[in-house]
């Protein structure tokens, strides 16, 4: 089913992972879910999943690091289900390692691509949308890596900085346009990409959450939906670690 409804969410990066658990969670809440990503099969199963458990999806396939096909994809979304309302930035790419002598310039480009110039042209191209309706959610999917720092992540831990920035910002100056912007940051919660995390790195991991136990893509998904929901219309620049109580250590 893919109706035009004024109660619209993005989800970028939802073909699979903690991206597809939050489009899955938002539609639940009766968010006519687009399901971004860049593999069309993922993307396409992802969003027929939705509409089979009675929901309003569609697949919008783009790469959020170019401009020029987001906002096409913006376009296509409205017309197909309605402007985005919702915006929820969860798309990543690799995540290398790297300490401080071993990381050149090259390599934090390329992560502050995904997560600050990525958010940038996609929360610019949803704005227009957004203030046209007098209101708007943004929720930024940062990481647990910004306050709980691990050693030898030179490069992502600064893109994910700047994005906790660049969210903040925006928090101050569209709050008047009743638009909230807030991030979750989820630890280590494993999914399809961590398949090839071996079972004793898990452990250890494991081992430093002082819940005992791993969170799951549907924690992460809880926390976006209260963010997204009418609920938290009062809520914005506001950072939730989705981590057991890992942060607190």
């Amino acid at each position: 089913m893919t109706e035009r409804t004024s109660h619209v969410a993005l989800v970028t990066g939802a073909s699979r992972g903690l991206g597809a658990a939050i489009a899955r969670r938002l539609a639940a809440d009766g968010w006519s879910v687009a399901v971004n990503g860049i593999d069309a099969e993922e993307t396409e199963a992802v969003a027929a999943a939705i509409v089979a458990d009675g929901g309003t999806a569609a697949p919008f396939v783009a790469d959020v690091l170019d401009e020029a096909t987001i906002v096409a994809m913006v376009g296509d979304i409205a017309t197909v289900l309605g402007p985005v309302t919702c915006l929820v930035l969860n798309a990543t790419g690799p995540q290398p390692d790297g300490d401080v002598d071993g990381t050149g310039w090259p390599e934090v480009e390329a992560e502050l691509d995904f997560f600050a110039r990525s958010p940038l042209i996609v929360g610019q191209a949803v704005l227009p949308g957004m203030r046209a309706a007098g209101t708007g959610r943004i929720v930024h999917i940062d990481s647990e890596v910004v306050s709980k720092t691990p050693a030898n992540r030179v490069a992502y831990t600064t893109a994910k900085a700047a994005q906790v920035g660049l969210a903040r910002s925006w928090a101050v100056e569209l709050a008047a346009e009743g638009i909230t912007v807030n991030t979750v940051a989820p630890g280590f919660v494993p999914v399809e990409r961590h398949d090839v995390v071996a079972e004793v790195h898990r452990e250890a991991y494991r081992a430093t959450v002082p819940m005992g136990t791993m969170g799951s893509p549907d924690d992460v998904a809880a926390a976006v939906a209260f963010f997204a929901s009418d609920d938290a219309r009062f809520i914005t620049g506001q950072r939730l670690l989705v981590d057991g109580g890992r942060s607190l250590g």
